[in-house]
């Protein structure tokens, strides 16, 4: 059942990701529009309703969504788990306090609007985009890993790193880090799919990503009202994002099934 899981997530997450990275590469020119519902050896998904090949923004159209959806997910992650650690294992009450308190205000915010809100104010690009989800994604991040390690950081274990005077980046990262993995690993699932999420609304609203631009959540949007006479310009994409999402989901819950209970104890 583990296996079937781990290889079904594979596939489902592989395609989109080949795509992303290597589609620029394995795009045709571009050639004379011309719009054309039915499949051909020219246009082998047909076009859409601005005379595209959608074949061709299928292949150039990954890396808006895929890439910067994985990026802000490893970035935000990175950001949350040093500020969740030395929350965790801070013995000043007022430190802790200071450090997760605001990140309960900006939690408050639904993520779409402060994304809205900052795009009205900077129109951030590919790059802007993927740090703006990136840090709307550390507030939740961070909780989670403050949780977890609290329960961590009270085990005999730490206790006696600490009188045996290890350095805090040995009991944070070399121990407290390692047993809470299998938690991180569940949480990245979690986040890539909100992650993905964000990305793909934000291109829906002309957030980050180009109106005409070859993005797999514009395709979808920008055809979506002639789906009954083009429906590959909105199925394709659309299920190369799902899938990615699911198979994200499944690949986690595999790895976490089969390492077990794992991570070091106290």
């Amino acid at each position: 059942m583990r296996r079937g899981r781990y290889l079904l997530g594979a596939a489902l997450v592989a395609l989109p990701l080949l795509l992303a990275l290597f589609g620029p590469l394995l795009a045709p020119p571009p050639g004379p529009r011309a719009v054309s519902f039915t499949l051909s050896d020219a246009h082998v998904l047909g076009t859409d309703f601005t005379g595209r090949d959608v074949w061709r923004q299928v292949l150039l159209g990954g890396r808006s969504v895929v890439l910067v959806a994985v990026v802000a997910t490893a970035l935000a992650h990175a950001l949350a788990l040093p500020l969740g650690l030395a929350a965790a294992l801070t013995r000043r009450g007022w430190l802790e306090e200071l450090l997760m308190r605001p990140l309960d205000v900006l939690i408050a915010v639904p993520s779409l609007v402060l994304v809205m809100l900052v795009a009205s104010a900077l129109t951030p690009g590919l790059l802007g985009l993927t740090v703006l989800v990136a840090i709307v994604a550390v507030p939740d991040a961070a909780r989670v890993v403050h949780a977890t390690a609290v329960e961590i950081a009270a085990r005999p274990a730490v206790e006696a790193m600490r009188m045996h005077r290890e350095s805090w980046s040995r009991i944070a990262f070399g121990y407290v880090a390692r047993s809470m993995r299998r938690t991180l690993a569940a949480d990245a699932g979690t986040r890539l799919v909100g992650a993905l999420y964000l990305v793909s609304t934000a291109a829906f609203l002309g957030v980050g990503v180009a109106p005409d631009a070859a993005d797999w959540a514009v395709m979808v949007d920008r055809n979506r009202p002639g789906s009954d006479i083009q429906p590959w310009a909105v199925v394709v994409p659309a299920a190369l994002i799902a899938g990615l999402s699911t198979g994200a989901n499944l690949l986690f819950d595999a790895a976490l099934q089969h390492g077990g209970k794992g991570g070091a104890t106290g």
